[in-house]
């Protein structure tokens, strides 16, 4: 199931493209009901916040991708949650090698919560 934290976007024009902005914490509180009702109706074995938007709604406004991404965060949302970055983050990689090594990292996060799920799903066979 994947869904967003703000149920809508800012964005501001940039050429022909739209560039979206972060939520502010106003935005974020006012749409926590639906993500908590939304969290509540699916109750997830893994909860994984890709962004520091969606960390932060998630985990509070002081929470930091840049320091915890990749590693568990203790949360009544799911039995296990983890964060990392948007994968949009390393698209706008300023080089190739900056952008290989942040896909790796990406990646690296992600096998983490496949082995969570596959363990969850071992477990449940025995």
């Amino acid at each position: 199931y994947v869904t967003n934290a703000v149920k809508h976007f800012k964005w501001e024009p940039r050429g022909k493209r739209r560039i979206h902005q972060k939520p502010n914490a106003r935005e974020l509180a006012a749409c926590r009901p639906w993500l908590d009702a939304e969290l509540a109706l699916v109750r997830p074995e893994v909860l994984v916040a890709l962004g520091a938007a969606a960390a932060q709604a998630l985990f509070g406004r002081s929470f930091r991708v840049t320091q915890m991404r990749g590693r568990p965060v203790p949360t009544t949302l799911a039995p296990y949650a983890l964060a990392t970055v948007h994968p949009s983050s390393i698209l706008r990689a300023t080089d190739d090698e900056t952008r290989h090594r942040e896909l790796a990292a990406f990646i690296a996060d992600l096998a983490q919560v496949a082995r969570r799920l596959q363990a969850g799903g071992e477990a449940a066979r025995e």
